[in-house]
């Protein structure tokens, strides 16, 4: 099984994308929903998050209040780099055991879809391939301000923080351009998967871990075998 990146700007689309990916029968482990589990009430990542962040991020319930720790983090980049500190080792983790389970399954291979794949990086090393969401500057713009009814002032700030769509694009395998219709962009998809299910890349994989696996099995058994014989040749002096 190999692993493929999904990755794009805020507001892009690439929700969107994921569920049409998913719909082709490809698993998808969703980083914000992991992120979501890592700061739960109770847990170390939100003992952390209280510690640094104070009260005023916590909603009356106890949970995190993810309007205003965005707040905090897309006007602070520090305060940013502190959050990553605490959250993205937790993440990662997670996402690392999620796709290991999938390999397990006998999945081909596994797409993470991550906003924060190249701003971060810590998981670029795992990765086979990358897709790359993306539309036009001024349909992001407009997008973020309507999903989440926010100013446009704030809107440009959280587009600021990340990494600039053009210099994704170029690092990317794959391109989809998000900024016509629904089928276009679905078409767009169907022609991505298709192509990394045509790859064979994921056989190279599977034989490697055979011969590992198959490599620590003999290394058991020989030490198995000296052990029996050592005790053996002790036990009848």
């Amino acid at each position: 099984m190999f692993i493929v990146g999904l990755t794009g700007g805020i507001a892009t689309g690439k929700s969107t994308v994921s569920h049409m990916i998913r719909e082709l029968g490809v698993p998808v482990i969703d980083a914000d929903v992991i992120a979501r589990k890592v700061v739960e009430p109770g847990t170390p990542g939100w003992r952390e998050i209280k510690k640094v962040f104070g009260n005023s991020v916590l909603l009356p319930t106890g949970e995190i209040n993810r309007q205003t720790l965005g707040d905090i983090i897309f006007s602070d980049s520090e305060k940013r780099r502190l959050l990553n500190e605490i959250t993205h080792p937790r993440i990662h983790r997670l996402m690392m055991w999620d796709a290991f389970t999938k390999f397990l399954q006998g999945y081909q291979f596994v797409v993470i879809d991550t906003p924060l794949l190249f701003e971060s990086g810590a998981m670029l090393s795992y990765i086979h391939k990358i897709i790359v969401v993306t539309c036009e500057e001024d349909l992001q713009l407009q997008r973020l301000i309507e999903r989440n009814s926010m100013p446009e002032s704030r809107a440009k700030q959280r587009i600021k923080a990340q990494m600039p769509l053009e210099e994704k694009c170029n690092r990317a395998n794959f391109v989809i351009e998000n900024s016509g219709s629904l089928t276009d962009t679905k078409d767009q998809v169907g022609r991505i998967v298709a192509t990394l299910k045509a790859s064979r890349f994921h056989w190279k994989i599977r034989v490697l871990a055979g011969l590992i696996c198959s490599g620590f099995l003999s290394l058991l058994y020989f030490l198995s075998v000296k052990s029996f014989v050592f005790f053996s040749g002790n036990s009848m002096e």
